[in-house]
């Protein structure tokens, strides 16, 4: 008998945090008619079968509960139909399948999307559509429930498409699970091949465009050195500077936002009440931005002090365009992680503190209370995370730590791990390459959110200095031991050196990677730099997450490398902003870039959404002006420091009548966290609309469902080591040259590097060449120590012409 495999026992995961998508992994009903052909065996269960149940149909489910199966004469049409009916539940489902067998279930192709549809009548809202599919070489597994059934005294016909068939699945299974006291009565199934896509349209670009894509740099510049980028509900992005990684604006307590509106092109100043340079930021569930630490100060000129991160958070209002500040956090955090949890609430570790030691305090934010917990309310492991360290909220509430981070060396041990906050256990996985050389590597959870696989892009290490590599890892979170595996490595480019432009060549890869979730189910990755806020790499690819595979696209004329940022715009454009490099200087100018699918002729459009508050487990209609493949929420951007762990798409199972589409929401909050989302609509082509804005609210949807039997197996049984809380402590020690910059030179904005790329002989003239090369200029020793030996006439300036005559 065929169950969803049970958690492991004594783990708090509640319904209203563990409960896996109804919707998972999808893609959507397309305009294209479907192949008369039903693949359904006894559609109707009117050929009997050996024992009780019809031919081709089995019973399955798992758990404790009370259950009859039976055929009833009460069908939709012909004799028969079958009855489901739980009397008592305690947990697990009940649900008649295909027979998981050649004979019966039917075949499909890999790629192929299929539609589904059957009969039925229910006294339970706890019924859904659930596959299951046979892999050539794993055999039978659970693969994703479609689509939840509205309560339906009369027959009632539920449809749905699935999404394309996974490689290497022959077969699948598929009936109605019930997973709540009350029953469903289901009759006359179909399964019909969706026929292929329509030809691409003409292209409306010229051809290489078309192919790659456009990039335009704006007439008007960005006027704050901004490194931290929010995209508002209300289609404008925020743009955070503080003092903007520059020491002489802090001193004069001159702190900068500026926010701009992409339809008028025009920047609105924005009061800063504090120096938010490197600090963390998350959209609340309404709307409101949270902003939290910041910089408390700059390292000191003889570099015995480094940065200091204050306890200060703020709150960003869209409708009134200003900040207020809310309560301290327990502890400083520059550059802080920031995850919104399924509950509206946000959790956040790391950073360095108000001392510049790092932070073992998790700190976290209650949505219902609208404050900070004091740290005796919140479990700690006290651990040092490090700096930005990307924490990915999965699907059953617990954390995944990807791996990327900032400045130098990762965490010890595998460099990638499972945080459990419920049971407050830190379970290494294994598996991810030079894990000491993915700082400044960008991680995102892939489309769609429902299949839990994760993409880590290339990084550096700012410490040692290597050139940046080309390495990709992906894990799926849904195995029960998830392990990274190798992924295909970056395309190359060009990077300058210094004298402009060249080709890439051996490993040669990035470091402060920004990677975009598009519309049409892709990421786009751009920007990067092959040293240590040196040396730009200009190359920008589209990964796609079915195949695996990296297409090179047109790429961004600007460099794009240390503070630089990129987001998806409520168009379907890409903006682009900032560049900082070590000799302090800035990039104002604005890229965007169009994609290739915004030049395949007309955009579908969303013609009206009836309801834009939303909630968990909801069908929600909308109205398009032309047929549509799919649908899906954006969460929008909040992004630094190649770090966004709260972006995600999440699929929209949908339903067409017409222009109408019923579009079916996830239930599980952990999947799509409350808050404000972008709606798109995709045609068959890969166009998307423009988005509209949705809100999906908290989970109290969820609270008269018990949707447990729906928890699947997933990353439940990590065999790695396993740490549980520790012993109690203030802070972990942090070198002051943290960032990678020696400040015995220069200003505090100015990075000469403590490690000079490996190609730099270690000669002051070598050194000088290089630092010259890279426009450096004057720069003004610190103090009496020169410990890289580029003040050797001890005038008090580093690379002077009495430093260099005749040095080696």
């Amino acid at each position: 008998m065929r169950r969803h495999p049970r958690r492991r026992p004594g783990r708090r995961t509640s319904a209203l945090l563990a409960v896996s998508a109804l919707t998972g992994g999808l893609l959507l009903t397309a305009p294209q008619p479907a192949s008369a052909a039903n693949l359904i065996t006894n559609p109707g269960f009117e050929t009997a079968g050996t024992g009780d149940m019809p031919y081709c149909w089995e019973k399955s489910g798992w758990g404790d509960n009370d259950f009859t199966f039976e055929t009833v004469a009460d069908a939709h049409s012909g004799t028969r139909a079958m009855k489901v009916e739980l009397t008592r539940r305690t947990d697990g489902d009940r649900k008649a399948l295909i027979t998981e067998s050649a004979e019966c279930a039917p075949v499909v192709t890999e790629g192929k999307q299929y539609d589904l549809s059957l009969w039925y009548r229910t006294t339970t809202p706890d019924a859904s559509l659930t596959l299951f599919r046979h892999d050539a070489t794993a055999g039978w597994q659970y693969w994703t429930d479609l689509k939840t059934l509205d309560l339906a005294a009369d027959w009632t016909r539920a449809s749905v498409r699935t999404p394309e068939v996974p490689a290497g699945t022959d077969r699948i299974s598929w009936g109605v699970s019930v997973y709540g006291t009350g029953s469903a009565t289901t009759d006359d199934y179909t399964m019909e091949q969706v026929a292929d896509p329509i030809p691409d349209p003409e292209c409306t670009g010229t051809a290489a465009e078309c192919a790659d894509g456009r990039w335009d740099v704006l007439p008007t510049r960005n006027p704050v050195r901004s490194m931290h980028s929010v995209v508002l509900h209300n289609g404008k992005v925020l743009l955070i500077a503080g003092s903007g990684n520059d020491p002489e604006m802090f001193e004069a307590g001159t702190f900068e936002t500026a926010l701009y509106d992409p339809e008028t092109g025009d920047y609105k100043a924005i009061p800063t009440p504090k120096d938010m340079f490197c600090a963390g930021h998350v959209q609340l569930k309404d709307g409101r931005v949270l902003v939290m630490s910041g910089n408390k100060g700059y390292p000191s000129a003889d570099g015995t002090i480094g940065y200091q991160g204050y306890k200060d958070s703020y709150i960003f209002d869209p409708q009134t365009e200003t900040y207020s500040k809310t309560n301290d956090m327990n502890d400083g955090h520059w550059y802080p992680s920031a995850t919104i949890l399924g509950n509206g609430d946000v959790i956040s570790f790391g950073g360095l503190r108000e001392d510049s030691t790092g932070s073992v305090t998790a700190d976290l934010w209650s949505d219902e209370q609208q404050k900070w917990l004091p740290t005796w309310q919140v479990n700690q492991t006290w651990s040092y995370w490090g700096l930005y360290p990307s924490m990915i909220l999965m699907q059953d509430g617990r954390l995944f730590y990807s791996g990327s981070h900032v400045f130098g060396n990762n965490i010890p041990g595998t460099g990638s791990a499972i945080y459990d906050y419920e049971a407050n256990t830190i379970t290494q996985v294994p598996g991810l390459q030079r894990k000491d050389e993915r700082d400044q590597s960008m991680s995102v959870l892939l489309p769609p959110a429902q299949d839990q696989k994760v993409l880590t892009i290339g990084g550096g290490n700012i410490d040692s200095n290597p050139e940046a590599n080309r390495l990709t890892d992906i894990i799926d979170l849904k195995q029960p031991d998830p392990a990274y595996v190798a992924g295909p490595p970056l395309p190359q480019g060009t990077v300058d050196l210094g004298d402009g432009p060249v080709p890439q060549t051996g490993d040669q890869g990035k470091m402060y990677v920004s990677a975009v979730l598009l519309p049409d189910g892709k990421v786009l990755e751009t920007g990067g730099a092959l040293h240590n806020r040196a040396d730009p790499v200009f190359e920008t690819s589209i990964f796609d997450p079915a195949t695996e595979t990296f297409d090179p696209v047109a790429v961004d004329p600007e460099a794009r490398g240390y503070h630089s940022s990129a987001f998806l715009l409520p168009d379907g454009r890409v903006m682009t902003t900032g560049d900082n490099p070590g000799n302090g200087s800035w990039n104002h100018d604005v890229s965007i870039y169009t994609p290739p699918y915004l030049l395949k002729g007309e955009r579908p459009a969303i013609t009206s959404v009836i309801d834009t508050e939303w909630n968990y487990g909801d069908t929600q209609r909308i109205t398009v002006d032309r047929p549509i493949a799919k649908a899906e929420l954006i969460r929008p951007a909040a992004v630094t420091h190649s770090s966004d762990p709260n972006q995600r798409f999440v699929d929209l199972p949908l339903s067409v009548d017409g222009n109408n589409v019923d579009l079916n929401v996830t239930s599980n909050p952990n999947l799509a966290p409350p808050g404000w989302y972008m709606l798109f609509a995709v045609d068959a082509n890969g166009v998307p609309s423009v988005a509209k804005w949705v809100h999906l609210d908290g989970p109290q949807a969820l609270s008269t469902k018990d949707a447990s039997a729906h928890v699947h197996s997933f990353a439940d049984a990590p065999r790695d080591k396993v740490t549980e809380e520790g012993a109690k402590r203030t802070s972990q020690p942090v070198s002051p040259t943290v960032s990678g910059c020696d400040r015995h030179y220069g200003s505090a904005n100015v990075c000469v590097p403590t490690a000079f790329p490996e190609e730099v002989k270690a000669t002051t003239a070598d050194r000088c060449t290089w630092l010259k090369e890279h426009d450096y200029g004057r720069l003004k020793v610190n103090g009496k120590d020169d410990p890289l030996k580029l003040d050797r006439d001890r005038d008090g300036v580093a690379c002077g012409k009495g430093d260099v005559r005749g040095r080696r």
